[in-house]
Formats: C-alpha cells, sequence, structure tokens
C-alpha cells in the first residue's frame, strides 16, 4: 500500500517546484533585458536577475533546513509563462508595445511566484519550520515590491509609450 502524502510532502514537491521555476527565471532575464527597449525596463530586469540569484540561495537554504537535497521539478506554469514571454519578444520585437509585452510577462511570473511563496511561507509555519518561514518571507517580500516596482513603471512610462506610439 502507497504511503499517504502528507503536508511535508506537498511542501517539498511545492519547493522543487519553485526551485525550477528560479532556476528558469534566472536563464529568461538576461533576454528578456537584452530584448527590453527602455533603459528603465532593461534596469529592472538585470536588478530582479541578482535577487533572483539570491532567491534560488534561500531555497537551497530551505532545502538544508529539511535535510533534503536542492532539486528541482519541472513546473508546468513557469514554463507556460516564459513561453508566453518568448512569444512576445518574437511577435513584437521593434514594435512600440513590446516593452508593456515583456512587463506582462514579468508581472505574470511575478504573481506565480508571489503565490507560490505565500504557499510555501504557510505551509512552513504549520510545520514549525521557523528558519524556513524567515528564507521564505524575505522572498515573498522582495517578489511583491518587484511586482510593485513593475506596477509604477508600467504606469508612469511602459504602457504610455506604447499607447503614444
Amino acid at each position: 500500500m502507497a504511503k499517504q502524502k502528507m503536508l511535508e510532502d506537498l511542501f517539498h514537491d511545492t519547493l522543487k517546484d519553485i526551485y525550477f521555476a528560479e532556476k528558469k527565471i534566472l536563464a529568461t532575464l538576461p533576454k528578456m533585458a537584452k530584448a527590453a527597449q527602455s533603459a528603465e525596463l532593461k534596469a529592472a530586469f538585470e536588478k530582479h536577475r541578482t535577487e533572483t540569484e539570491g532567491h534560488v540561495a534561500r531555497l537551497e537554504d530551505v532545502f538544508g533546513a529539511i535535510g533534503k537535497k536542492p532539486v528541482g521539478k519541472t513546473c508546468a506554469a513557469i514554463m507556460g509563462i516564459t513561453e508566453e514571454g518568448a512569444e512576445i519578444m518574437e511577435e513584437y520585437k521593434g514594435s512600440p508595445a513590446l516593452d508593456a509585452g515583456l512587463l506582462a510577462a514579468a508581472q505574470a511570473v511575478e504573481h506565480y511566484e508571489i503565490s507560490r511563496y505565500g504557499t510555501l511561507r504557510t505551509w512552513a509555519d504549520e510545520l514549525g519550520l521557523k528558519d524556513a518561514v524567515a528564507l521564505l518571507e524575505a522572498t515573498l517580500a522582495e517578489e511583491k515590491t518587484t511586482d510593485e516596482t513593475l506596477t509604477k513603471l508600467a504606469e508612469s512610462a511602459v504602457n504610455i509609450a506604447a499607447e503614444a506610439a
């Protein structure tokens, strides 16, 4: 008879999912920065790449806190979101709407990450993993800040430029 899955199993599986997602995002951000036409958007992508390296390191610490090896599991959600971003880069290359599309794709990634980190933080708390809670909370806060920064950039410049052209 198969072992019944518990919250700690779900926590570990979801941790593997977001670990894969962060690694995929690390590979995608330089392409988005290169494609961005706005210097501000390019800088935002480059800054978030550095932060994402820290997110990966924190996740590795969370794996260590639960006595597991850091390993990813293919995340269909992030694959789909990054695929949409790649389509935007191709279909809108050179277009005034390119940056608006890139920014929207980046926010889809951020919203996914915010959802995952919030869930993982809550589960870590339920499981009594205090060290993991602090690590996940730190990343969650950074993801929320990035989302807010992207929203401000969209509203103050990127969407206006896409519409005005």
